[in-house]
């Protein structure tokens, strides 16, 4: 098995991060992408067994009235605002899709992972605008995560996972992990931001690993970094 442990974001800055981590979830392109010219000197910078994830960008997912878009350098118009979000099959969203690709190819990223609001529902409209998008989008090759936040049906999550191609993300310690060969765990806190993870969490999760040959944990709560390491060293012994 081989299991990839890092964090959503960098805890401490790029050079010492991967003197201990070899893979990081990009944070920044949910709220405001960084310029492609600035993605490419991170993975320069990076050793070159180091991966780069990261997160669409928000105008694909989530709705313009999020608390989140107040770190985007241009407030959108207000005929933008209407477009924006759930996946919505309108110009704004498809650019965004296009800016993620080109950074994740800037980054030679594996997986994007799309994560939504607890405000996108397997709604009729919902459904179809999810469908539409992953059907008609360039993907370069790229492994497309979905984190639904919803009340979605386990068995809904799994068919349109399938259906279209998608890896199914959740916090293993949160939702019963979904089952597959290759998992992407992203580990938000029990509870909350602030939680810092036991020993019998850390076994929990460790555990939960069982019979899969690939795995991302990705952890993205306030103690992220010490959290990592003791994951790292209970289950890599480094």
């Amino acid at each position: 098995m081989q299991v990839r442990v890092g964090c959503c974001g960098f805890p401490v800055n790029r050079r010492e991060y991967f003197r201990h981590f070899l893979v990081v979830e990009i944070q920044q392109s949910f709220y405001q992408p960084p310029r492609v010219e600035t993605a490419r000197r991170w993975r320069e910078e990076a050793p070159p067994a180091a991966e780069f994830t990261l997160k669409a960008w928000q105008l694909i997912t989530h709705e313009a009235a999020s608390p989140t878009y107040r770190r985007l350098r241009r407030p959108l118009s207000a005929a933008e605002r209407r477009q924006v979000g759930a996946f919505r099959p309108t110009p704004p969203v498809l650019q965004a899709w296009e800016a993620t690709r080109e950074l994740a190819q800037a980054l030679n990223a594996r997986v994007v992972v799309f994560q939504c609001p607890a405000s996108f529902t397997p709604t009729p409209e919902h459904l179809t605008n999810i469908r539409t998008f992953f059907q008609q989008i360039r993907r370069d090759g790229l492994l497309l995560a979905w984190e639904p936040r919803g009340p979605w049906p386990r068995e809904e999550v799994l068919a349109l996972c399938e259906e279209l191609n998608l890896l199914p993300v959740a916090d293993p310690l949160a939702t019963p992990p979904y089952p597959g060969p290759l998992a992407y765990f992203r580990l938000h806190g029990r509870g909350g931001y602030r939680y810092r993870y036991t020993e019998e969490d850390l076994a929990e999760l460790a555990r939960l690993l069982r019979d899969r040959e690939e795995a991302y944990v990705m952890f993205n709560n306030l103690g992220m970094w010490e959290d990592a390491h003791r994951f790292a060293r209970l289950v890599l012994g480094e």
